[in-house]
């Protein structure tokens, strides 16, 4: 950004920073920083994804404090900006909108609130993430719950629900859909895939993508000939199964534009797959709001001959908003006495309601200082996986009538989902580290020359356990799973981030943030941050528990969260050792979710 326009937004949202204010009772006002303009064009779309419950925002991060009423306000308002300039916007959400905040696992059932909070959204388009089809209870909400009030927004092209009376598999949802735009008349034919997800609940079926677009209703649907194919999924950008469906649309059609809007990674990501089509992911946890702009789409319906005339050739834009309401008021050109609706602020009162009702700010203790996931390196003291290596495995994984075997516990880190900041530590930041309900299992007494193998076998290559054997990438953070070709070998994985610019000394000060780089370049976010560093984590930690105080045990109870049992059985036979899954038992029934509510209520006393 030039530095007279950085000069520029920081003077306007200095003047707006007096009116801003953090939706969620106790959560931190946002932070006055540059900021980059969102490109309109023809066609534009809003993009959330992997929100995981975070509907609240973020309570400690000013830069992502602005709620789901506030994103509803925002659409409203960014909806009327099209109408008035006769362009369109789409709004757009790509999966996994439940587990991981104590917006939704902290009731009971879970989700009493969260359906109803993110359903106030006006959504055009959206489809299923994984995390709705690990149990069959959230599956049956989301084919019960959400697909009835979506209705036709609501696509599911590889995802079947079986009903419970009839036995019956069928499409969770339609296949596809074709709708014409509001204002121009785009024609627009609409995909929702899910990637090739095999731990799903047993009422449900999810097919491989592969197998998918060889169907004839995706071949019907590829010959529809519409002004746009868009393309959304629970997909990462990186990752096949959106190339497989890039290759057979593009085959059938070589020059209408493809649109992808993808998730699952958990990053700010966006690549073209050639001159003629784009994808954007928009990051986890409503950190981030996704931008798309389009131009030069040239309409074959005759309802836009008096629309406004097309740019000469196609041309795609993307930008990632950070989550507050300073960029939000600096988007829409308003202020904290404009830009509240009534629907958005009804939003953010259900959400204030629902999170003192479940007291979802009560306080296990406070935390001495800041634990990071990948922000820090491993090990490190201000890593949240050498903290949980060393200080609070070892006090909680304890099976009194094997009390006294030394054991090796190892969790993936995968199983972790958000960092840990200095002060109060609540209920909710409980579930936001550790949202999985997994219990504790075990193999007892196994030789310790074949249980200290095991963890740098999880920690290899994902092929090293063989054929059939889960991709062990699986076991890692979501950030790391599937990496551009690029940042390989790059020491971060969850927003790319750049070196300092030259010109720190002369330019405004900046707070610390997500400073992208994808395939398109490094001007992608809203917001000019101070860059953050982000470090490789490994799949899995373990800890030495109830060791001799000198020399090596002859066997371990080798100890591990339940989700982890498939990798564990085979690693332990490559190791040398002869153990199956009827070796397994159960070690412990408390998950670490609680398990770690009663170390810090110990240990970290305010």
């Amino acid at each position: 950004m030039p530095r007279s326009s950085m000069a520029r937004s920081s003077a306007v949202l200095g003047a707006l920073l007096a009116l801003a204010r953090a939706s969620q009772p106790g959560a931190v006002a946002p932070v006055a920083a540059p900021m980059r303009d969102l490109p309109w064009g023809q066609l534009n779309f809003l993009h959330t994804t992997d929100t995981h419950g975070w509907l609240g925002g973020h309570l400690q991060e000013p830069q992502y404090s602005a709620d789901w009423g506030d994103y509803v306000s925002f659409s409203r308002h960014m909806r009327k900006r099209a109408d008035d300039a006769g362009l369109d916007l789409l709004v757009i959400d790509t999966g996994d909108r439940i587990e991981g905040n104590g917006l939704y696992d902290a009731s009971v059932p879970k989700g009493r609130f969260q359906y109803d909070i993110f359903a106030q959204q006006d959504i055009h388009v959206l489809t299923i993430g994984n995390h709705e089809l690990y149990k069959a209870y959230s599956a049956a909400r989301e084919h019960n719950t959400t697909l009835p009030h979506f209705k036709d927004a609501y696509i599911a092209s590889n995802v079947n629900y079986t009903d419970p009376e009839t036995g019956k598999s069928e499409a969770l949802a339609q296949r596809y859909r074709k709708f014409r735009t509001k204002n121009l008349g785009l024609d627009v034919v609409a995909f929702g895939f899910l990637f090739d997800f095999t731990g799903n609940a047993n009422n449900t079926v999810v097919q491989p993508v592969e197998d998918t677009i060889k169907e004839p209703w995706f071949q019907q649907a590829m010959r529809e000939k519409p002004d746009l194919f868009l393309v959304i999924g629970h997909v990462g950008l990186r990752m096949p199964e959106f190339r497989a469906i890039f290759t057979a649309l593009r085959k059938q059609n070589w020059h209408i534009p493809i649109v992808f809007f993808g998730g699952h990674a958990h990053v700010r990501d966006a690549l073209s797959y050639d001159s003629q089509s784009f994808a954007m992911a928009s990051g986890r946890y409503l950190e981030t709001i996704g931008w798309m702009s389009i131009d030069g789409i040239k309409p074959k319906s005759a309802s836009q001959e008096n629309g406004p005339a097309a740019a000469a050739s196609l041309s795609f834009s993307r930008k990632y908003m950070d989550n507050n309401l300073l960029g939000m008021y600096y988007h829409t050109g308003l202020n904290k006495t404009t830009f509240p609706t009534k629907g958005g602020e009804h939003v953010s009162d259900m959400i204030a309601e629902a999170r003192k009702e479940m007291d979802l700010d009560h306080r296990h203790g406070c935390a001495p200082r800041n634990l990071w996931m990948n922000r820090a390196e491993y090990p490190s003291n201000a890593s949240i996986y050498s903290w949980l290596q060393d200080d609070v495995l070892p006090d909680v994984i304890v099976n009194e009538t094997r009390g006294d075997k030394p054991r090796l516990a190892i969790l993936n880190t995968g199983g972790v989902r958000f960092d840990i900041f200095k002060g109060p530590f609540t209920r909710d930041n409980t579930i936001t580290v550790s949202p999985f309900a997994n219990s504790f299992k075990f193999v007892p007494d196994v030789p310790y020359g074949v249980a200290k193998r095991v963890l740098g076998i999880l920690n290899s290559a994902d092929k090293v356990l063989g054929a059939g054997i889960a991709d062990t990438r699986l076991l890692t953070i979501p950030q790391q799973m599937f990496a551009p070709p690029s940042a390989a070998d790059e020491p971060r994985l969850e927003l790319r981030s750049l070196p300092p610019m030259s010109r720190r000394d002369s330019g405004p000060d900046l707070i610390a943030g997500y400073t992208t780089k994808d395939d398109i370049g490094d001007d992608g976010d809203d917001t000019v941050h101070e860059p953050l560093t982000f470090h490789h984590v490994p799949n899995c930690i373990q800890s030495e528990i109830a060791f001799p105080e000198s020399g090596e045990p002859d066997a371990v109870d080798l100890v591990f969260v339940d989700f982890i049992q498939p990798w564990i059985v085979p690693a332990l036979k490559l190791s040398g050792g002869d153990f199956g899954d009827g070796d397994v038992h159960m070690y412990m029934e408390e998950t670490l979710t609680h398990k770690l509510g009663e170390w810090i209520r110990e240990n970290w006393r305010c």
